[in-house]
């Protein structure tokens, strides 16, 4: 069999496999009888054969850095300030544990039927609630951590080079938001032609590596500043409603610091694969090292940012330290260069969908100018967004809560009880459904803050500012 044909014969049974569930699905029995195919790396063009699967293990930890290490970290401890030491903590080791397991699921879950690899979200979706269920119940939240996590990149980039530029430059002219937002988006133009995942390997290093250097500057500034006088720990004084749906809101901003899940199987497909050598024991790998830098940037901020400023933290903690102006500097264009990165990263799995698309419906044929067209309107949709709507992330708060606790904290555990089967109340069980509680709360209370903060902020809103 050529190599065309394997790869062909392996997309196909993607499909049949759902008529052979029966007898597939959480069978150990049957996976002993059952040899898995010998994953050979391809070159050719992913509509033939599938993307080329060349990747080592430390791509995945960078891949996944760059994925889910985004700006927001910076708001962490805004979001402290809201849930208090106690609670605040708890939040945010358990959030840590529960993704770091479901993280698990997922590399787990790639190839848990024998010469199968599941090699996009939705696809793990169709094998666990069936071909047309699960479509619309996985593709649906996975676009919008991806697409959202898109249009405000495109608000973050433009935001901080903005930043850069005022402190730079203080005599410089000043330029409209949305232009900056322009700029930062007119790079995008050239990096979406990349091809894969692993032609953004280098994009992706780089933006892991500022991830990590500007969490540590926020960090060691608030160590250097120290803590601000009169320090107030204490729950802000406000109505217990608002304080109510800000408490709501925090847990939405660290759900939307775990969202790396909407393209951990898509991570994963660039690694090769044999049955001596399963692509998930260096997948594993490279996310606990990932998890790892997670850790690094995470909770020095979160903790130290918390300590320095208390309750009047501001929502980015850059802008509480000021000095030295050349450090705040530094680390807003190290911004901009993570978030192009992640944008990258996010952006490759639509691309993928999108020219399937194209390519299976309509007949496309597939190439340069598909690519061309395809990834160049979708960079002027989410850039058309980004200068619109430059308070996205209001908006994402609503419709994240929708996309970022299921895809990350409880829709991993689900298919696992459904393909694995685990006895019930045995630890696997009872682990599992103890995540599913608590993202599914997480879920309903960031999507009731989010859309009371749309409400009460609506009067602030400026278009095309």
């Amino acid at each position: 069999m050529t190599k065309k044909k394997e790869r062909k014969a392996e997309e196909n049974s993607v499909e049949d496999i759902y008529s052979l569930s029966s007898t597939a699905m959480g069978s150990t029995s049957s996976e002993n009888h059952l040899p898995l195919p010998k994953e050979v790396p391809s070159d050719e063009k992913w509509a033939e054969d599938g993307p080329p699967r060349e990747a080592k293990w430390w791509y995945s930890t960078f891949h996944t850095v760059t994925a889910m290490v985004g700006a927001g970290v910076l708001s962490l401890p805004y979001a402290m300030a809201y849930l208090g030491w106690g609670p605040g903590t708890a939040v945010m080791i358990l959030s840590w544990c529960i993704t770091l397991h479901t993280m698990w699921q997922m590399i787990q879950l790639h190839e848990c039927v024998p010469g199968v690899r599941f090699d996009r979200y939705k696809d793990l979706g169709k094998h666990a609630f069936g071909p047309k269920l699960g479509a619309w119940i996985v593709l649906p939240q996975q676009l919008i951590v991806q697409v959202g996590c898109d249009i405000v990149y495109m608000v973050t980039g433009g935001k901080c080079l903005k930043k850069f530029m005022e402190i730079a430059c203080t005599n410089c002219t000043t330029i409209r938001q949305s232009y900056w937002i322009c700029i930062f988006g007119a790079i995008h133009f050239f990096l979406s032609q990349l091809p894969n995942f692993n032609s953004v390997s280098g994009v992706s290093l780089a933006a892991a590596v500022m991830s990590l250097s500007y969490s540590t500057i926020a960090w060691v500034g608030c160590i250097g500043k120290g803590r601000v006088p009169n320090v107030s720990y204490a729950y802000k004084k406000t109505s217990p409603a608002d304080s109510m749906f800000r408490v709501f809101n925090a847990l939405g901003q660290v759900s939307f610091a775990y969202a790396g899940h909407a393209v951990v199987l898509e991570i994963q497909a660039t690694i090769p694969s044999t049955p001596e050598k399963p692509s998930k024991v260096p997948m594993w790998k490279g996310a606990v090292w990932a998890y790892f830098v997670n850790a690094l940037c995470y909770f020095p901020v979160a903790f130290i940012g918390y300590w320095a400023f208390g309750q009047d933290v501001d929502d980015n903690v850059l802008v509480g330290l000021e000095r030295p102006s050349w450090l705040i500097a530094a680390a807003n264009l190290m911004v901009v260069v993570h978030v192009i990165g992640s944008y990258q990263v996010y952006a490759m799995p639509v691309f993928d969908l999108m020219e399937q698309k194209m390519v299976k419906t309509w007949n496309f044929p597939p190439g340069v100018m598909l690519r061309f067209f395809v990834r160049t309107a979708y960079v002027a949709f989410t850039l058309f967004l980004g200068v619109t709507f430059p308070f996205f992330g209001d908006l994402l708060g609503f419709f994240g809560g929708f996309g970022f606790a299921p895809t990350s904290y409880f829709l991993p555990c689900i298919m696992w009880l459904k393909i694995k089967k685990p006895r019930r109340f045995s630890m696997s069980w009872l682990i599992n459904w103890a995540c599913i509680f608590i993202g599914v709360f997480i879920m309903i209370a960031s999507t009731v803050g989010g859309l009371r903060n749309i409400v009460a902020d609506s009067s602030t809103y400026e278009f095309y500012s």
